[in-house]
């Protein structure tokens, strides 16, 4: 073999040898971990019924309003009777310190099964956005729901009834 040659395939072998060192010399691993916590899920418990009291409807229609902190507000075309009138209120149970976002639903309607026209619920609201449960290994929180009823003018005597949904989802 000539010099050159030699010289040739030793250059050749020392670049090989060189990339194929310097590859493996950068090259690195690591293991990498995982972890996951499962908790119960909230629980929405009703503690007080949405209550727009004894309406006595007029002529013409009207709004009977209960806020979400609880106040009434009876429109000038209806005569709302003193007595019990509420905001709905609700209660969240799940994993104690957690933020929880809570909204309630769409407008819905109240019926009387049927035998009347249904009156519409409407501007559902709750007096908070989100909560934070109490510290522990179970935490709860409260809060309230109000709303807009519309009463029909005339509307049919009877005791009416509807749901509307609320919703609790950990921040």
């Amino acid at each position: 073999m000539t010099n050159k040659f030699k010289s040739a395939v030793l250059a050749a072998t020392a670049v090989a040898v060189v990339s194929l060192g310097a590859t493996s010399a950068s090259a690195a691993t690591a293991t990498g971990n995982a972890t996951a916590r499962i908790v119960d899920a909230l629980q929405i418990t009703e503690d007080t019924v949405l209550n727009f009291g004894t309406i006595v409807p007029g002529a013409a229609s009207g709004n009977v309003v209960i806020t979400a902190a609880g106040a009434k507000a009876c429109d000038p075309a209806l005569s709302c009777i003193s007595g019990t009138h509420a905001a709905g209120a609700f209660t969240v149970t799940g994993l104690g310190g957690q933020g929880v976002n809570v909204s309630v639903s769409a407008p819905t309607s109240l019926d009387d099964a049927g035998a009347g026209v249904a009156m519409p619920l409407s501007a559902l609201t709750t007096n908070t956005g989100s909560i934070t449960l109490s510290a522990g290994a179970t935490g709860s929180a409260s809060f309230t729901v109000g709303g807009t009823l519309t009463v029909g003018a005339n509307q049919l005597a009877g005791t009416y009834t509807g749901t509307y949904t609320v919703t609790a989802n950990y921040q």
